[in-house]
């Protein structure tokens, strides 16, 4: 589904963002520039009781290209959000049945890439380009993001 303004999705776990304030990050996808996070608040309604309340932060890149690692791809105009995809946890996790340990994943589409509209910090993104030196062209690869793809 496309994620809808004003509509109210469930996730249940996540993170403490700053401790005076008890906000829960419950998803940071770089790739796609969302930040979700919750806390409670006092009910308009009823201020001796506490509501939970949910933001959704999107930040959309502008001049985003369609392919980020090609300079030259034509500028995205679509962005799509899915919950469940921004959701997904995909590393495995030890659970034990019967008395023996099972490595299991909690979604069902990890192999499936993601969409990126912005680099991801954690990965290395690499390009081609063509290089002109004394009257000679030659496809050179680049480093988009350098801090990424080589070590300390």
């Amino acid at each position: 589904f496309l994620l809808v303004p004003g509509t109210a999705y469930l996730v249940l776990t996540g993170y403490p963002h700053d401790s005076e304030d008890q906000e829960y990050v419950l998803v940071n996808n770089k790739c796609q520039c969302v930040t979700v996070t919750s806390k409670f608040v006092p009910s308009k309604e009823n201020p001796g009781e506490e509501i939970l309340q949910r933001n959704i932060r999107i930040l959309v890149p502008l001049k985003a290209r369609e392919n980020i690692s090609d300079p030259l791809s034509p500028l995205r105009t679509k962005f799509v959000y899915r919950m469940t995809e921004l959701c997904k946890k995909c590393d495995p996790v030890d659970i034990e049945l019967g008395g023996e340990i099972y490595q299991a994943q909690q979604s069902t589409s990890c192999n499936e890439p993601e969409t990126c509209y912005t680099y991801n910090r954690d990965k290395c993104y690499t390009t081609t380009f063509p290089f002109h030196y004394q009257g000679e062209t030659k496809n050179v690869k680049a480093v988009l993001t350098p801090a990424s793809c080589y070590a300390d």
